[in-house]
């Protein structure tokens, strides 16, 4: 199955589907026909898997990264710019991003910045890569002030979902990537008894064509894709603060969910949404696995002080959130109110 990101002569699809790896030649041929090396940037677990057996039909390197988050760092972007270099690749030849979206991201920013920019595919082998990451052209590392702080907007040749591939994926990483369903559930104005009965890969579709959508309708977030941070600002604070205690202690869909569960209830204490939401959204996490409880040993002042950084923020505090005609960005949120928002909602069993 093909999903269209329309971008006029920047257009590409997303390829959905069991072994959509095998297609990377074709893609090649197809969209950079005067390629001649490729770069795969990878990390060493992934180079591991059973899977990763990949075939341009050129000249092919791959670069190792470190796991996760830690990928996504300013000296990390530094020695790959150094080994493409090295490698003397030029603009014609392409970067291809395998792994989850933390490595996806560092990627692409990599080929945006590499001779201002040479092609990049993107080959997403986690849930939360293959539903929002990888799709859309965000790229960025991160700042120790905050996530994604540093970044461009460089659109992928083409983004190959490899279904396959989700099923070698660790419990942990499947319900990481459930974050990201659960907004975009969410973002459709879907009800929680609609989950149960919906298969993951319907999730998937679903998941990238809102992405998709939007995208093509606002491709550098000056209207509707702001809608896409639902229950990002919370979790991008959340996740600053866990990584500086412990690069595990909490991954990017875990602090989405904690996100939306806190977003509903902000919006509910606006006088927003009812009840009723709040409820619908705690069944919508519940019925996918997510945990929504704020992390008991998180400080408030600290939480509060780091969503002020985000960079979706206008130096006050800014939420998507829900409404009576739908979702919106609402600026200049009171602080004090946020705080008693979350100390209520870190208070709750």
């Amino acid at each position: 199955m093909k999903v269209l990101v329309e971008l006029a002569d920047r257009s590409y699809d997303v390829v959905i589907d069991d072994d959509a790896r095998h297609e990377l030649a074709r893609l090649l041929d197809e969209r950079a026909p005067n390629a001649k090396c490729v770069a795969i940037v990878s990390s060493a677990s992934l180079r591991e898997q059973s899977w990763f057996d990949f075939n341009s039909g050129r000249e092919q390197i791959v670069l190792t990264v470190p796991e996760g988050e830690a990928a996504k760092t300013l000296r990390v972007v530094e020695t790959l710019l150094e080994q493409l270099a090295e490698q003397r690749f030029s603009r014609s030849d392409v970067i291809v991003g395998v792994g989850g979206g933390a490595i996806t991201d560092l990627a692409g920013f990599v080929a945006a910045t590499y001779l201002r920019g040479i092609a990049l595919i993107q080959i997403p082998t986690s849930l939360v890569g293959q539903v929002d990451a990888a799709i859309g052209g965000k790229t960025g590392v991160n700042l120790a002030a905050g996530k994604n702080l540093v970044g461009a907007f460089h659109q992928p040749l083409g983004v190959l979902c490899d279904s396959s591939v989700l099923a070698t994926l660790p419990d942990r990483e499947r319900l990481g990537g459930l974050g990201e369903v659960a907004k975009c559930w969410l973002l459709e104005g879907r009800a929680a008894h609609d989950l149960a009965a919906t298969p993951l890969s319907a999730l998937v579709e679903l998941s990238v064509r809102l992405k998709a959508d939007v995208v093509s309708r606002d491709e550098q977030e000056s209207g509707a894709r702001v809608l896409l941070n639902y229950g990002h600002t919370l979790a991008h604070a959340l996740e600053k603060l866990a990584l500086e205690r412990d690069t595990d202690a909490l991954r990017h869909g875990e602090a989405v969910a904690i996100g939306l569960a806190f977003a509903v209830r902000l919006a509910n204490e606006l006088g927003l949404v009812g009840s009723d939401e709040v409820a619908n959204h705690d069944a919508v996490l519940d019925t996918l696995g997510l945990g929504r409880r704020m992390l008991a040993t998180i400080d408030i002042n600290e939480v509060v002080e780091a969503m002020s950084h985000d960079k979706k923020a206008h130096h006050d505090l800014s939420f998507v959130l829900p409404g009576p005609e739908g979702f919106a960005l609402v600026r200049g949120v009171d602080p004090q109110l946020v705080r008693n928002v979350l100390e209520r909602f870190q208070g709750e069993p």
